[in-house]
């Protein structure tokens, strides 16, 4: 009788959780779903008083005689409001990819130090600490790279702009480090070791073993570590906002001030009339930057989904 009661207690609890987890699941997704909806919403009500053209910077004008045709300029508070995209995608690429680059470069050789070169000892010390940078608050390391690193950047390279997209690239890469380290370090820990031994036993050394052998076999983690790192470079926001200038300029120099989509959001969305074309227009930015990172996301998940079925096999 006891037997019946407690298999029915452990029914009771597997069936608990299992729907709760199941709950988390389908809400998880109804969210995103949700926020996915009520941005495009919005958004899509910006076309009702501008064209599509506006988001590029061309203006279609009654008179030929009219110059200045493009106009990729982000200039929502004037007489004539100018709403390009190009200046702050142009800004936000500017700065997450260096920092990605930075962060990747990094982030790889401390994975393959922690996974197949460092003691446990180190290794069980290390890699929390370097986890522990994901903690430290986006403001601090923005507010560290207004006030100490972009003056040491700007007597280094005398640079025109003293906070400029090398500056906060530099913050951006800080706090994706971790992301990259940590992902990487599961990826290559999750090679087989029976590869490691093949590689051994052909004669390689250590250094040839993790080159030709761990690496490849890992690959498919490390591309996704670096894309989801590529997508939080992209979603950062007050490290932006403190430490590139926020000036809406398309250029290609990396020691030049930008604004990129997250800062104008952060910036102007506070202090903007609800339901004016501004309003509808910074939406429109948030939307794009949605679509952006979730393309990314899902190229990420897709990567770690082969590299999974590639362990199984």
């Amino acid at each position: 009788m006891k037997d019946l009661v407690k298999k029915k207690h452990l029914f009771n609890s597997e069936w608990f959780i299992e729907k709760t987890l199941l709950f988390a699941g389908v809400s998880s997704v109804l969210i995103i779903a949700l926020i996915f909806v009520f941005l495009f919403k919005e958004a899509i009500l910006f076309f009702q008083t501008r064209p599509p053209f506006d988001l590029i910077g061309i203006t279609v004008f009654d008179s030929w005689e009219e110059k200045n045709i493009f106009k990729m300029m982000w200039q929502a508070v004037n007489e004539t409001p100018k709403y390009s995209l190009i200046p702050l995608v142009c800004g936000s690429f500017l700065v997450a990819f260096p920092a990605t680059v930075m962060a990747s470069v990094f982030g790889i050789g401390a994975a393959i130090y922690l996974s197949e070169i460092a003691p446990n000892k180190v290794r069980e010390t290390l890699k929390p600490s370097l986890e522990l940078l994901a903690s430290i608050p986006s403001v601090v390391v923005g507010f560290f790279m207004l006030a100490v690193i972009a003056t040491i950047v700007q007597n280094i390279t005398g640079s025109k702009f003293r906070l400029n997209a090398f500056v906060g690239a530099l913050g951006v890469a800080l706090v994706t480090f971790p992301i990259i380290v940590s992902i990487s370090e599961d990826a290559l820990r999750a090679v087989p070791k029976e590869l490691r031994d093949a590689s051994y036993a052909l004669g390689a050394s250590k250094w040839q073993t993790i080159w030709n052998t761990v690496l490849p076999a890992g690959v498919s983690g490390i591309s996704a570590a670096v894309i989801l790192g590529f997508g939080r470079a992209l979603g950062e926001t007050m490290i932006v906002v403190m430490a590139t200038g926020n000036a809406a300029l398309v250029t290609g120099d990396i020691f030049s001030s930008v604004r990129t989509m997250t800062a104008t959001i952060a910036a102007e969305l506070g202090a903007v009339a609800q339901g004016s074309e501004h309003y509808y227009a910074l939406f429109l930015v948030g939307a794009v930057l949605f679509t952006i990172t979730f393309i990314l996301n899902l190229c990420s998940e897709i990567v770690i989904n082969r590299m999974r079925q590639n362990l199984r096999m």
